[in-house]
């Protein structure tokens, strides 16, 4: 009896463990996770209501599994064959709304309006993208032969909550290199949550697939194109994680150690464990077999500011050191030229100021930190606050710096032989937004820009051509619903993150992914609105001068404190880049 019992139990467990699926997509937006035929979806509840319904639908769409197998669930059999799940699912707020749509003359028929607001959508290769807007959809109900209600009408694509896709959708981080393969920088994408131990393999197949859309061109890969992954990304049996490729073509000392460090830190976010990067089943490099994220070499110190570059500000025409309030040495600390913001280099050797012109509107200056400054031949009626490109490798001086003068124009003023010279940067991509920009931040690693223009925060990729071309591509707004047209000021807090200051009493100051899925404000405590100037880092506090002066935090829900120096409220404060 008791071989009886463990027997009926153990076919018990595997009938169970069948209805689970072992593997889900790397891409959860353009293959199916799971089958239709397979999965077993539970029925709505018996006697919904048409309302009840259409939002039991909505809600079950956060969960893929088996084709969508439990949202389909709600619709009738034709309109579940109807039903276009392969394109990219719409995020919608949380909170949406479904009422009674004009009352038809059956009463086994029934109308009804989904209505929400769109947050954004995925696309295929996992990056999420901000899509603002209304959204208001017609769905038909009918009864069926058991006298239950079910959606007639097709969806127009797949809607999910918000709530839902953050319980069942995965954010990773996948880096790829700068174009002179200097530095790894993050690309966020958004995977399937079930099951953990597939994510690795995901993260491994969306990193062979190369940058997402929007950074390609900006970003680069040292994986080659014909690379595919020769077996699935998983623990072996010493619990190393290996990652086993195959037609990598001819591999240099060099390309093998960029493309393990790829691999090793887009990697780390998902897993602890030691990484074994292998060609055909073998070690890809010769000097080492087990990898982890301390061992290579990601470049991401040479976009980060030195320790000791404390920041400056700028007030009353004069840079002065953030530190202790006091005028640097040189003419921009003395005074000779009428400051209105300025910029340090990375390597804090160099300065950028826009200062007022003697015939009226402003100049820009560029030179060492506590030298004579050299004019450019640009002149125009405003400027915004310089920004510098990294200068390389750690160490490497700068050589370019840009600015956007008289609303649309962006610049870029780049060192020669003979002085600086300024070049256009094609920013046609961000006329959209509006004819002016009052901010514009490069990212520290140079392959992202932040602007504000007209009020709302906007966010393109920098891509260079081979000519010496640059072209802002891929330019879209961040959380404009939720700050709006109020953006002030802007700074990078990290390569993915931004920190914005706003006129905004309920939203002070922001932390904002840059791919805008993520907001959050910092502690309102003793701002007060506008704060006209904001700046951040890398492990720095960030720092914030408003209508009373300046104000130092060092986490998201710390209070606010004044860290020393007094500055007016007119101040604008800097850390490097």
């Amino acid at each position: 009896m008791k071989k009886l019992v463990a027997l009926l139990a153990a076919v018990l467990a595997l009938s169970g463990c069948a209805a689970i699926p072992t593997q889900t997509s790397v891409s959860p937006i353009n293959r199916r996770v799971g089958s239709a035929a397979t999965a077993e979806a539970a029925p709505p509840v018996k006697d919904l209501d048409p309302l009840s319904l259409v939002r039991g639908f909505v809600d079950a769409t956060s969960n893929p599994a088996g084709d969508y197998a439990q949202a389909k669930a709600y619709l009738t059999a034709d309109a579940a064959k109807a039903w276009n799940t392969k394109d990219a699912p719409t995020i919608i707020e949380t909170a949406f709304n479904t009422v009674p749509g004009e009352e038809p003359d059956d009463p086994d028929r029934r109308a009804v309006q989904l209505q929400g607001k769109y947050l954004g959508r995925l696309v295929n290769d996992g990056s999420f993208t901000q899509t603002l807007g209304d959204l208001q959809q017609s769905l038909e109900v009918v009864k069926d032969d058991a006298g239950q209600w079910r959606i007639a009408t097709a969806p127009a694509g797949v809607f999910m909550p918000l709530n839902g896709f953050q319980s069942n959708y995965r954010r990773v981080v996948l880096y790829f290199y700068t174009p002179d393969f200097s530095v790894l920088v993050p690309d966020p994408r958004y995977v399937v949550v079930p099951p953990a131990p597939s994510i690795p393999r995901r993260v491994t197949e969306l990193l062979l697939n190369g940058p997402a859309d929007v950074v390609r061109g900006a970003l680069v890969t040292a994986i080659p194109n014909t690379a595919q992954a020769r077996r699935s990304t998983q623990e072996g049996d010493d619990g190393a994680l290996e990652v086993d490729l195959k037609d990598v073509g001819d591999l240099t000392p060099q390309l093998a150690k960029q493309i393990v460090a790829q691999v090793v830190r887009s990697l780390s976010g998902v897993t602890t464990t030691r990484v074994k990067v292998m060609v055909e089943g073998q070690p890809i490099s010769a000097e080492q077999v087990e990898w982890r994220v301390n061992d290579v070499d990601t470049g991401e110190a040479a976009a980060s500011p030195d320790a000791e570059l404390r920041g400056l500000a700028v007030s009353g025409g004069r840079v002065l050191g953030l530190a202790d309030g006091q005028p640097i040495a040189g003419p921009a600390g003395e005074g000779d030229y009428t400051v209105l913001s300025a910029a340090q280099s990375l390597g804090g050797s160099e300065l950028a100021v826009v200062a007022t012109a003697s015939g009226g509107g402003v100049r820009l200056l560029v030179g060492g930190l506590n030298d004579a400054l050299n004019p450019v031949e640009l002149t125009a009626r405003e400027m915004t606050r310089p920004t510098w490109v990294r200068g390389g490798r750690k160490g490497d001086r700068a050589n370019e710096v840009w600015t956007s003068h008289d609303g649309t124009n962006v610049v870029r003023v780049v060192r020669t032989d003979t002085g600086w010279a300024a070049t256009a940067v094609n920013a046609d991509a961000l006329s959209i937004f509006g004819q002016q920009i009052t901010e514009l931040r490069l990212s520290r690693d140079g392959t992202r820009v932040a602007a504000v223009i007209n009020g709302k925060l906007v966010l393109a990729a920098v891509v260079r051509a081979q000519d010496g071309a640059v072209t802002l591509k891929s330019a879209r707004t961040l959380q404009g619903n939720t700050l709006g047209t109020n953006a002030l000021s802007l700074d990078w807090l990290a390569p993915d993150v931004l920190v914005v200051s706003t006129s905004l009493p309920a939203w002070p100051i922001a932390k904002v992914n840059i791919d805008g899925m993520k907001i959050e404000r910092y502690n309102t405590s003793n701002l007060t609105v506008p704060v006209s100037s904001v700046s951040a880092a890398p492990a720095r506090n960030v720092v914030a001068v408003d209508r009373s002066g300046l104000w130092s935090t060092a986490d998201i829900g710390d209070v606010w404190r004044q860290p020393g120096p007094l500055l007016p409220s007119t101040a604008k404060v800097f850390y490097p880049g």
